[in-house]
């Protein structure tokens, strides 16, 4: 009886000791039998946890910036080549046709709105702006702009208007026209305040300097641009 009494005590502590083990009952202990931590130890295992990503991160970060800053100071010495040759040659070539032509006519081929196209159209091949729709859209609407401007504000105390209402007008029309081209600006400001030369000229501003300007820019552009292969232009053979 005793003997029975001790065995069947024993095998109830065993219950017990199964059911104290069980994930259901004893909330302190995993389904692999460790002790679960506490909240205090859970918070600074979730801290540890978050320095460790937050420092994972800015080193990622640090090896991208300074990956892309190690491209961007790369110095592409043959695509500075060709963007020299280009300028030299595109505006050379307008100097050199008013050099022979202004002793003839009284001309000016060779306006500042062209040094600035010829910073996009040799420096900047891929750029939207510098794409032979815009280039050439660009001045010879602008410069339609100006000289329109310039004959419905003629009065030389109103310039400082006529100058601002050129430029304004001029960037409208090639918002509408989609040939956005940054240096048509100044090629609609010097209809206005060029030298007395340009504006004698009118309507023939458009043609002379304006027009064969941009020509010579453009075919010495697709020219010089794709003699090389560091450079395509037009970008994509997209011209208008």
């Amino acid at each position: 009886m005793q003997d029975h009494v001790r065995s069947l005590f024993a095998q109830m502590k065993k219950n017990f000791s199964t059911l104290s083990s069980h994930p259901e009952i004893s909330p302190k202990r995993k389904a692999d039998g460790s002790k679960m931590l506490s909240v205090q130890e859970k918070k600074a295992v979730h801290r540890e946890h978050h320095q460790k990503a937050k420092f994972i991160r800015l080193r990622r970060g640090i090896r991208v910036a300074r990956y892309v800053m190690y491209r961007e100071t790369l110095i592409d010495k043959k695509s500075i080549y060709w963007s020299f040759t280009g300028a030299f040659i595109g505006i050379a070539s307008i100097g050199l046709l008013s050099h022979f032509y202004l002793p003839v006519k009284d001309n000016l081929f060779l306006i500042g709105s062209f040094g600035a196209s010829a910073v996009l159209i040799y420096g900047h091949t891929q750029s939207p702006l510098a794409q032979p729709r815009n280039l050439v859209g660009g001045h010879l609407l602008s410069a339609v702009v100006g000289v329109t401007v310039g004959y419905l504000v003629p009065w030389p105390e109103w310039e400082w208007l006529a100058c601002a209402l050129a430029v304004a007008a001029s960037l409208v029309v090639m918002q509408v026209t989609k040939t956005v081209h940054p240096p048509g600006g100044a090629t609609a400001l010097l209809a206005i305040a060029g030298s007395p030369a340009i504006r004698k000229l009118g309507f023939w501003y458009v043609l002379s300097p304006v027009a064969s300007g941009v020509a010579i820019l453009l075919l010495v552009a697709v020219v010089v641009n794709n003699m090389t292969d560091v450079r395509q232009y037009p970008d994509k053979r997209k011209w208008f």
